[in-house]
């Protein structure tokens, strides 16, 4: 593979995909979109950076991230407020 070669998400949700039968999980269960969503959630309730994950995630909207996340309103603005960029 060529340094500049990216694989397609196709690819990358097949090679999750057999990784996860590998250790006996269900693929049904776990995939390359349960992945990136359990990274962000992780790394807002680590850190309650939310326009990190903001960023991370590509959005353009403050309120994509909250509705994303899962979390309430009023909580994720107060921690926007609190985070100086």
């Amino acid at each position: 593979m060529v340094e500049d070669d990216h694989i397609t998400t196709r690819q990358y949700a097949r090679i999750v995909a057999s990784w996860v039968e590998s250790i006996g999980l269900n693929r049904a269960a776990y995939g390359i979109h349960t992945m990136r969503r359990t990274k962000v959630t992780l790394i807002y309730r680590q850190t309650k950076n939310l326009r990190a994950v903001q960023l991370l995630l590509g959005h353009t909207k403050l309120e994509s991230t909250v509705r994303y996340l899962g979390i309430e309103v009023d909580d994720a603005l107060e921690i926007s407020e609190n985070i100086e960029i």
